[in-house]
């Protein structure tokens, strides 16, 4: 196993020195969006917008933003998905739907069916496998390609209701994982399958010492939690003491840096951190290299990608997209600008808002960090607080405290004819100065949002914090039936979403 390692590894490292023919970002992005159109021009979504009219058009790309709407999960599924789901094939993809990815927690609907097509597998194959090449980059040690990769996703069950299959999209990528990975894959079949996160969990912790894990993939808070309920069951000082060659960490779906330095003591030796971008509608790319904080997007597998500026002229102060934004392509971003991101898929999705914000941290490498969602802000008053904001300010808060927070949440409110915010801290350090952590969190986000330090003076009246238990946090993701790896608590509370937050933590003191 060791010289499968070094051949691994070396080969790797070969493949880097070559210098492969690459076309520009905009030639890879207008040759996907004309490979979408072409397979799906005979689809009921492909007939109603006349896709063989926009691959005639002297002018594609302007054709097909002038005829195609932009959509939402609400839009796309009203008007077109909900046939999917009822046995019809060929409605937005040329095929009919054999598996439907179950996505909830920080949309705006509470319980989402996304279709997950065959070309779809492929693509987040395809991108797994650039993603490997890339190993290359980082400082990995050989043997490391020879170990078990636990991967802490939602339960591989998958349901069957009728004509399709629904569940995790890691139960769905699960189901179609090829054979010679199965024999890496933590922690196997029997535990993953299991419908029940705690039960998952407990049988993780157990068996952990059987294993030799050189890899894990997953969501900071519960890959978090695991590590530490692994640690204490076997009466170790780390997680090395358990997985040795441990080396990799594979993270995503929220920012790891409020997560970095509560995680770095879970370990007995530095390892490499490497954030992905995926959701249930497809893979996006990877942090390809070291030090550099960015994630690559992957612009030749299957998606073609429109950004569009996150700002009053297209959203509104809700996070509704207005009536014919201004979208850019690939090639006409500029760096440091909000975008929200918008997809057209080998999955069926055509202009499709996907919910995340995003800033380009370099064009030329096409890399971006994502600083929020765009029904996951705060401007009550014009502050303008993205979830990028709050974590450089809990980042701070940690620093500064030398204390350890594992989760958060906002929220904003009238107040004496103003406007008020309201931070929830989770933490288990005692005696936490509440008032010294509003301070840096005040001061913080006046230094790095302009517009948030001027209403600070005028029409934003007032900081609170809260500092409750991290358990609080657990259980409240409990109450939802939300408990795992998949779900990611929201970061702000906003309607609906923050009464029921108010009442759980009204009987959790009671």
């Amino acid at each position: 196993m060791a010289i499968l390692g070094n051949l691994i590894s070396r080969s790797l490292r070969i493949r880097k020195k070559f210098t492969f023919k690459l076309g520009t970002p905009r030639q890879y992005q207008l040759q996907v969006l004309r490979r979408l159109l072409g397979k799906a021009k005979d689809t009921q979504f492909g007939q109603h917008y006349k896709f063989q009219e926009i691959l005639n058009s002297p002018n594609m790309m302007a054709q097909y933003r002038a005829t195609i709407p932009v959509h939402n999960y609400n839009k796309m599924h009203a008007e077109w998905w909900h046939k999917c789901l009822d046995g019809q094939a060929n409605v937005s993809w040329p095929e009919k739907i054999k598996y439907f990815a179950l996505s909830s927690g920080t949309s705006e609907s509470a319980s989402k069916h996304i279709p997950v097509t065959k070309d779809m597998l492929k693509n987040v194959k395809k991108v797994g496998v650039k993603q490997v090449y890339s190993m290359a980059n980082f400082n990995i040690p050989p043997k490391s390609f020879t170990k078990g990769i636990l991967m802490l996703g939602g339960t591989t069950a998958l349901y069957e209701k009728g004509g399709y299959y629904e569940g995790d999209m890691s139960g769905i990528q699960a189901k179609n994982i090829p054979r010679w990975f199965r024999r890496f894959y933590k922690p196997g079949g029997n535990i993953s399958q299991k419908p029940n996160w705690e039960q998952r969990i407990k049988l993780i912790v157990r068996k952990a010492k059987q294993w030799d894990v050189g890899t894990v993939c997953g969501v900071p808070a519960w890959v978090q939690i695991v590590l530490a309920e692994i640690i204490k069951y076997h009466g170790v000082k780390n997680i090395h003491e358990i997985w040795p060659n441990l080396a990799v960490y594979i993270h995503g779906g929220v920012s790891f840096e409020p997560y970095r330095d509560s995680f770095q003591k879970l370990l007995g030796k530095p390892i490499n951190f490497i954030e992905t971008y995926m959701a249930s509608e497809g893979s996006f790319g990877f942090q390809a290299r070291p030090g550099v904080r960015g994630i690559k997007l992957v612009l030749n597998t299957g998606i073609f990608y429109e950004f569009i500026p996150f700002n009053e002229e297209n959203f509104t102060s809700d996070g509704e997209v207005k009536p014919n934004p201004k979208a850019y392509m690939i090639h006409e971003v500029v760096e440091d600008v909000e975008y929200a991101v918008m997809l057209s898929t080998c999955a069926g999705a055509w202009r499709y808002l996907i919910g995340d914000v995003v800033k380009f941290t370099s064009v030329k490498e096409h890399e971006i960090v994502i600083v929020g969602r765009t029904k996951q802000f705060l401007s009550l008053c014009g502050e303008h607080m993205s979830i990028d904001n709050m974590n450089k300010a809990i980042d701070m808060v940690q620093k500064k405290m030398g204390i350890t927070i594992k989760e958060f949440t906002v929220a904003g409110f009238p107040y004496e004819n103003l406007f008020a915010h309201r931070w929830y801290i989770g933490t288990d350090d005692a005696n936490v100065d509440s008032n010294r952590v509003r301070e840096i969190i005040d001061q913080t986000l006046s230094e790095v949002n302009d517009d948030y330090a001027v209403e600070r003076t005028s029409a934003l009246k007032e900081l609170f914090v809260e500092i409750l238990p991290n358990e609080v946090f657990i259980d409240y993701m409990r109450s939802k039936g939300k408990e795992g790896a998949m779900n990611k608590f929201p970061r702000v509370m906003k309607g609906d979403k923050l009464k029921d937050w108010e009442q759980f933590l009204s009987v959790k003191s009671v």
